[in-house]
């Protein structure tokens, strides 16, 4: 199983000390959040409550990019896709706003090399996975794909963590790579060297991705990021059909066993 040990959700309030345009409708937001910054681990997701936008009550769901626990803070990068997100661009420094969490399932490597693949803003989500196997010296190597190079927020990231450029691809072949990441990905598993893969991104992509693992008989863990309503498993706007019958991306999730999802 590819699973955490989750801590005890709690709702934390927390200040906002950034929210940066980092590239076309991407966001990076800083939150002073000791307490999250300290329990949150790799791959776990955290439930916003927007300030100042009542009107709509569901809190949304959002993705840990990175924790700094010294200093408490917690990065999250976004992308503005409703009224929602368009409204956090709007946050300056000193809003506060209610974020609970830990919430779901997040990444647990297994043995041998990893290959860590991210699509679009589905490369934050497992970039604290990616530092916790660089600090433990586990073997990994980084596929970003993205529509075009300033979409590649998190390249520089990845980059200082590897010591080197990860592997690239882009739609426009603005950089790397010239289409879906989907060809560097089979060419990596090709070499016979890995013994997993750890996919987010779109899911078209992550079912692509998963297809090109079987083939390769490598074991492929995605995150499978649904609208949730809840972020509890009460509401039921999040299920992902497994071949185990219906689950919650919120609970049992969003990082399930590719394997064991109906695509």
């Amino acid at each position: 199983m590819c699973t955490t040990d989750e801590a005890q959700a709690f709702d934390e309030r927390a200040r906002v000390l950034g929210n940066e345009q980092v590239g076309p409708r991407l966001y990076k937001i800083t939150l002073d959040a000791p307490r999250m910054a300290r329990s949150v681990r790799p791959g776990q997701f955290v439930h916003m409550q927007l300030t100042g936008f009542e009107a709509h009550i569901l809190r949304r769901p959002f993705s840990v990019y990175r924790v700094l626990p010294e200093s408490g803070a917690v990065e999250i990068i976004y992308q503005t896709v409703g009224e929602g997100t368009n409204y956090m661009t709007g946050y300056a420094p000193g809003v506060e706003c209610s974020i609970m969490g830990p919430l779901g399932h997040g990444w647990q490597p297994c043995d041998g090399k990893l290959l860590i693949v991210g699509g679009g803003v589905g490369a934050a989500p497992l970039f604290m996975f990616a530092e916790e196997l660089a600090k433990s010296g586990h073997p990994f190597e980084v596929v970003l794909g993205a529509q075009t190079e300033s979409m590649l927020v998190t390249r520089g990231d990845y980059a200082a963590l590897l010591g080197r450029e990860a592997v690239l691809a882009t739609d426009d072949g603005s950089v790397g790579h010239a289409g879906f990441c989907t060809e560097p990905v089979r060419a990596q598993l090709a070499t016979g060297e890995y013994a997993g893969v750890f996919c987010c991104g779109p899911e078209p992509l992550m079912r692509a991705v998963a297809g090109i693992a079987r083939e390769a008989g490598v074991a492929c863990w995605v995150s499978m990021e649904k609208r949730m309503a809840c972020g509890v498993g009460a509401c039921l706007s999040c299920v992902v059909e497994t071949h185990e019958g219906k689950r919650r991306s919120c609970v049992d999730g969003p990082v399930f066993n590719a394997k064991d999802v109906v695509w």
